[in-house]
């Protein structure tokens, strides 16, 4: 893991926490884009070098209604830029850490994506990313 690609927050409504981030940073989100696969809306901000995703969910039964309907809004995930995606989840296999797919899938901001269970990091999701060339 090379560095934090982004912080995650699941949020009720993308427009709403959109407007509030923007007048947080002092900049509109570079980026909204929709992960149909997953069930969520995007927004991407930037603050310095660092990045943040903003996620709303699209159908109930996504991850993302999921969690607000049990946590509410909040940290929903945090992503690790890795390497080689599939060289890291075999590494974090053998260490004993669970991955929910084992088989990266493609997410949002171009990226190959794979997250740990949090049962095994704390309680907190893991998302390993792979820029995608």
């Amino acid at each position: 893991m090379r560095k934090i690609e982004h912080i995650g927050i699941a949020v009720k409504s993308l427009d709403v926490s959109n407007a509030l981030f923007e007048k947080l940073f002092g900049q509109p989100p570079y980026k909204e884009e929709e992960v149909a696969s997953e069930g969520v809306k995007t927004s991407f901000f930037m603050n310095g070098p660092n990045k943040i995703e903003l996620l709303e969910a699209t159908n109930p039964e996504s991850p993302i209604a999921k969690f607000l309907e049990k946590k509410g809004e909040g940290i929903h995930h945090i992503a690790f830029d890795v390497h080689d995606i599939n060289e890291e989840i075999i590494r974090l296999k053998n260490e004993g850490f669970v991955v929910l797919n084992e088989i990266p899938k493609k997410g949002a901001d171009n990226k190959l994506v794979a997250f740990l269970h949090p049962k095994g990091t704390n309680g907190v999701l893991v998302e390993l990313c792979q820029e995608i060339k």
